[in-house]
């Protein structure tokens, strides 16, 4: 039993420094990460942000602000757009999923019927109409001898269950039970 706790605190040992590692290898690549997205925003910044420079007289810096202006007027129409079209596609896929939906109520299974075969015909299906197969399906039952049917004879003579059932009910049933008891 000492050998197998030290093959299970081996093992223990083994797991616990595989998940140290793949935590370290995790840590690694999130920092990665971080590092190229800060990266890609600054490159994002430095071409869609040139550094501001504020004019000195009033009339330029009125000219900077109508640019100012006009490029927030056109981001917004864009994104109007863009949320006017979004709007769009999921309310066309709420309809899609809603006809999806009402589809798969209409079309219902048809209730299977039984289809009464003989084995042959049903071999014959399985296998196609090249093979012949013949099937004899008394081939393999037991030989019953006449000793046996004699013995069943006296079994069905002693009585059918279900008369001595009907006799016995009801109250005159109960009353030849408690006159044969007596």
């Amino acid at each position: 039993s000492s050998h197998l706790q030290k093959k299970r605190r081996a093992a223990t040992a083994r797991r616990q420094h595989l998940k140290s590692a793949m935590l370290q290898l995790a840590a690694t690549e999130i920092e990665r990460e971080a590092a190229a997205k800060e990266v890609e925003k600054q490159n994002y910044l430095a071409e869609h942000c040139p550094p501001l420079s504020l004019p000195g007289s009033m009339q330029e810096l009125q000219e900077l602000c109508k640019k100012l202006h006009a490029k927030i007027e056109s981001v917004d129409e864009e994104r109007y757009d863009t949320e006017v079209k979004l709007q769009k596609t999921t309310k066309e896929l709420e309809d899609l999923s809603q006809k999806l939906f009402d589809l798969r109520g209409k079309f219902k299974r048809p209730p299977l019927r039984r289809v009464r075969m003989s084995a042959d015909a049903m071999l014959r299906a399985l296998l196609g109409s090249k093979h012949k197969v013949c099937m004899d399906l008394r081939a393999n039952l037991k030989q019953v001898k006449k000793e046996d049917t004699e013995k069943e004879k006296d079994l069905r003579d002693v009585g059918d269950w279900r008369k001595n059932i009907e006799e016995k009910s009801g109250m005159e049933g109960r009353k030849k039970m408690f006159e044969a008891g007596e």
